[in-house]
């Protein structure tokens, strides 16, 4: 499995966007890091470009140099990071993304991302359909290989963090449709990637059917998703898609 990676299209400043696209493909990488000549065949970027951006991200501590002749996330990158994780609990702006995709689908939605190394719901809103899915409570975690979710989640990781995470988390058989194959499971997630969106078959509950997109770009660390009754689930699934998509974008 290929680690995800979208590049920005039609960026408005080069050389800022080369410097995200660099951030976003060095953060994908394991720990013993990347090299600079890696960074330039992968991304297409001409090598001292690349050598150059690198050096100015090194200086501002947003890289650091590993194993010699590789580069890794740099420790202020933890900043922005934690930054982001408080704006973004302050602003209240992932209850409102669930609350739009409950009231414009009808269904249960909520939104789930990583959390401590684990894969939590963040936040959840009601369905307005008189027969729908329960509000998944905030915090709940666990079984994300049974979670549209979860799998939305584990497909844009690295390869060696998903084999990390899975051979920490047993793949519990919570119904009769629940995948605990492995390599079942991982061409899932595949699909999943390669397509933008993840969906489970009365995999955690019986009855129930839920799909996740990635907010944002992927690869992301968080996602929006819904839950409902899989008759009506399947005989509504390509909206659901283009309603959640449109939503996570924003």
């Amino acid at each position: 499995m290929d680690a995800v990676y979208n590049r920005t299209e039609k960026p408005r400043v080069q050389t800022a966007a080369r410097t995200v696209e660099i951030l976003r493909y060095v953060g994908l990488q394991s720990s013993a890091g990347v090299s600079a000549k890696q960074i330039s065949d992968d991304l297409s970027i001409p090598r001292q470009v690349v050598y150059h951006l690198i050096h100015t991200l090194v200086e501002t501590d947003m890289l650091r140099k590993v194993g010699g002749s590789s580069y890794a996330l740099g420790f202020g990158v933890a900043a922005i990071a934690d930054g982001f994780k408080r704006q973004l609990t302050a602003s209240g702006m992932m209850a409102d993304l669930a609350d739009q995709a409950a009231k414009i689908t009808g269904e249960t939605a909520y939104i789930v991302g990583w959390v401590g190394g684990e894969i939590v719901v963040v936040a959840s809103a009601a369905g307005t359909a008189s027969v729908r899915a329960g509000e998944i409570a905030p915090g709940t975690a666990g079984d994300a290989h049974a979670r549209a979710s979860g799998k939305m989640l584990l497909s844009m990781v690295h390869p060696s963090d998903l084999d990390r995470y899975l051979s920490a988390h047993e793949l519990r058989k919570r119904t009769e449709n629940t995948i605990i194959d492995m390599e079942i499971l991982k061409r899932q997630l595949a699909e999943a990637r390669d397509r933008g969106f993840a969906v489970e078959n009365q995999e955690y509950a019986q009855g129930l059917s839920c799909l996740a997109v990635p907010i944002g770009k992927m690869p992301s660390q968080i996602v929006l998703g819904l839950s409902a009754p899989s008759e009506r689930f399947n005989e509504n699934v390509d909206r659901y898609v283009e309603r959640l998509k449109d939503i996570a974008k924003r």
